[in-house]
């Protein structure tokens, strides 16, 4: 009897073990979000639905957010690494955009000021225009930006965004100058949008996920996407098969505070990848047409790295560095 009793008690424990092994554990209270944009822009929009995952995942209990926007995001950085030393449940979106930032802008607190914790996604640019415009195609407007250029207002993110440096391209592409690019700079996805609604901005350029509900509704319509090849779920030919060999992406990912120890590194770079891993950030990833792209702690940093040549050389080749 005493030995079936033993029996059972090693049962139960192994099962009790797997059970826990199966389940991650709660690493983190709540998890406070810095998103160096405007509400509705792609890095409040990326802090969300990664909030929302984390607590899914049962790896956060909740979540907060706060947005600081300006400066391709380097506003936001400052504040974040200036806030949050040490504390092991604060994050920071971040992604190419802010990269570029901090190569035009020179701040004081770079990205080497912070932890990085993991890439997650790629994203790529659609060109687009509201319902109401005379360009049914994106040969239509490419015609009229190659007659007179300047006519053509350029709405998207920050001055040498990703948004930007993919429209310089495009036009150095056709041969037209930089300096004739009518390209105007927003701090954040809401702005830009409601100026391109509104007919202010003759084309809008940003990733899908920022302008998929206006797709949808019939609001704008999509020209032409940025990607390598067709992107499941986007009715639009990409730039490459209409003969323009360019690209327009940016990747997102996440920081963590400065001083962090190995151990807190660790824990909550397995609590965003267990997030990655939940269904509700599958249901984004399809929902917002993002590539998964997981990349984590050192890569993740040396990846980063080699973004800041690769973008500062793009910015030197489309004049908008020296």
């Amino acid at each position: 009897m005493f030995a079936l009793f033993r029996r059972f008690n090693y049962a139960a424990a192994v099962a009790i073990t797997a059970v826990a092994l199966s389940t991650p554990a709660m690493a983190l209270d709540t998890v406070k979000f810095m998103a160096p944009g405007s509400v509705g822009g792609g890095y409040d929009q990326t802090a969300r639905e990664l909030g929302k995952a984390m607590i899914e995942a049962k790896v956060a209990k909740s979540a907060t957010f706060e947005n600081k926007g300006g400066a391709g995001g380097t506003l936001g950085l400052a504040q974040f690494a200036n806030s949050t030393k040490g504390d092991r449940d604060a994050l920071l979106v971040v992604g190419a955009i802010m990269v570029a930032g901090i190569e035009q802008n020179k701040p004081q607190i770079t990205l080497k000021d912070v932890t990085p914790i993991a890439r997650l996604f790629t994203e790529y640019n659609v060109i687009a225009v509201r319902k109401e415009s005379e360009f049914k195609t994106l040969e239509d407007l490419l015609k009229a930006f190659k007659e007179k250029p300047t006519s053509i207002t350029w709405g998207g993110g920050s001055k040498g965004s990703v948004d930007h440096i993919g429209i310089a391209e495009l036009a150095g592409k056709m041969d037209i100058p930089v300096s004739k690019v009518n390209y105007v700079a927003f701090a954040g996805g809401g702005e830009v949008v409601a100026q391109a609604l509104g007919g202010q901005i003759k084309v809008i350029t940003g990733g899908y996920a920022e302008l998929g509900q206006y797709i949808k509704n019939g609001q704008f319509r999509v020209l032409a996407i940025g990607a390598p090849e067709r992107v499941p779920g986007i009715d639009a030919p990409t730039l490459k098969e209409k003969g323009y060999d360019v690209i327009i992406g940016n990747w997102r990912g996440v920081y963590g505070a400065a001083g962090l120890s190995p151990e807190q590194r660790k824990e909550l770079t397995d609590a965003v990848v267990a997030a990655s891993n939940s269904q509700s950030w599958k249901d984004n990833i399809q929902t917002n047409a993002w590539s998964p792209s997981v990349l984590t702690g050192d890569e993740f940093g040396k990846f980063v790295a080699e973004e800041h040549v690769r973008l500062h050389a793009m910015l030197v080749n489309v004049g908008l560095l020296n």
